[in-house]
């Protein structure tokens, strides 16, 4: 009986052990100094290659923090945009076209591509490896890069005011530190004066662009003239 319960004590054991082994998704992040742009992170393992011993070999494991980064995209008169496309490039990876395939067997960072959804919102989802308790990723942030072509083939598009910016991506596993700045960021601003003001020498700078006004149709464009001209009454 006894040597029955030690056969059943060590499995639970050896189960107990490799749980405390794998990652944590608690307390992932104890300090966020990213101020929401980063959202929904997480811990995971993931296969990256083998340990190559004398007579055998392990697979080799690599810890990744797994995430989103967020914004919203909107117009000068601060509407939602849909359907505009963000990327997030690492450096070191920028002759990496969208949707070509990384390398396998080793621990490299992955960014896919978001669109601003109805509310202009959108999300860039990332893996990025954990090395020496560890990320620290710098690349550049793509505004809808494919602007004008799409505005070659169809006409139209969003030109982003900001085309790109460098950003740094920083994550402590050991304090639990997520940091996320992006560069120089341009901010649009147009003078403005007001009613009851003296006249002075009017600000510098350009006023936001004015919506474009849709044509009236027939019948309203010709609100003005005689309703009965086209009957020949008074002829």
């Amino acid at each position: 009986m006894i040597e029955y319960r030690m056969r059943r004590l060590v499995p639970l054991a050896f189960l107990a052990i490799f749980a405390a082994c794998g990652p944590s998704n608690k307390n992932v992040v104890v300090e966020d100094f990213a101020e929401g742009r980063i959202v929904d992170l997480s811990i995971t393992e993931k296969l990256t290659g083998t340990s190559e011993f004398l007579l055998f070999s392990t697979p080799k494991k690599t810890q990744f923090l797994d995430g989103y980064i967020q914004g919203v995209i909107t117009d000068y008169q601060d509407n939602p945009v849909q359907g505009v496309v963000v990327r997030a490039v690492a450096s070191g990876e920028n002759t990496l076209e969208e949707g070509e395939a990384r390398p396998s067997g080793f621990a490299t960072s992955s960014f896919d591509p978001g669109v601003s959804d109805t509310n202009g919102f959108y999300r860039i989802r990332f893996s990025l490896p954990i090395l020496s308790k560890k990320v620290d990723i710098r690349g550049r942030m793509l505004y809808n890069p494919g602007w004008e072509q799409e505005r070659d083939n169809l006409g139209k598009a969003y030109e982003p005011q900001t085309k790109q910016s460098q950003f740094r991506l920083y994550y402590d596993r050991k304090n639990g530190r997520i940091i996320f700045s992006e560069g120089v960021r341009k901010t649009v601003v147009s003078p403005v004066t007001s009613k009851g003001a003296a006249k002075a020498a009017p600000l510098p700078g350009a006023e936001p662009p004015k919506p474009v006004e849709k044509p009236k149709p027939a019948g309203e464009a010709a609100g003005g003239d005689d309703l009965f001209k086209g009957f020949g009454f008074g002829q």
